[in-house]
């Protein structure tokens, strides 16, 4: 039998993201699912919509309710958590490293220490000696992978994933898919992965 899969796709700029970075591996362990991370981008999306910016500063009421959201949910959960100072930030590199490595088993720990930098810490993952930083503490190359995420190889393969989540229907970060069947937001995690195992109907 086949083991049941998720994808898990995500932007670095995307604070709920955050959250169901450090949700998704724990819970899809405990039901037996893969998960296979997908980052992407979502600017061409909003750009496509006539956004320059984040929705979430496009309307202010939006941004103040998201970022009290984080607040509460962070709390819930016990993550650490600090509003950047600079939102949103360019997660670009990253992105491009762990949509080219994705396969390596140290993806999610990157994943999740990018996310931690900016929404925890504060710091600019935007910044290619912030991310050699946290390459580095997972005792990875930082110069070799920062070159390779450099390369015309690399941002081919974001670009096409980026299309891909274009394709899929993705307007907005998380969203899971279990099959066809798209899930958005962090808020729908259990239900995707109870689609990835048969318990929720599909089409």
């Amino acid at each position: 039998m086949n083991k049941a899969e998720i994808e898990f796709w995500f932007e670095f700029a995307s604070p709920y993201s955050y959250v169901a970075a450090e949700r998704i591996e724990r819970e899809a362990t405990l039901g037996g699912i893969a998960v296979n991370w997908r980052s992407f981008l979502l600017g061409p999306i909003f750009s496509a919509q006539g956004w320059k910016d984040s929705p979430f500063n496009l309307y202010p009421a939006k941004g103040r309710y998201m970022w009290r959201d984080m607040e509460r949910l962070c709390d819930k959960l016990a993550l650490p958590f600090r509003r950047p100072s600079v939102f949103p930030r360019s997660g670009l590199l990253a992105a491009r490293i762990s949509c080219l490595e994705s396969a390596q088993p140290w993806c999610p720990d990157f994943v999740r220490a990018v996310f931690r930098a900016n929404f925890a810490e504060d710091r600019d993952v935007a910044a290619p000696e912030v991310i050699s930083e946290l390459l580095a503490s997972l005792g990875l190359d930082a110069a070799i992978l920062v070159a390779r995420a450099n390369s015309a190889e690399s941002k081919e393969q974001l670009r096409r994933q980026t299309e891909r989540a274009v394709q899929l229907g993705t307007f907005g970060a998380p969203a899971f898919f279990a099959g066809n069947e798209m899930f958005w937001g962090q808020d729908r995690l259990q239900d995707a992965l109870l689609c990835s195992l048969g318990l929720i109907a599909r089409p």
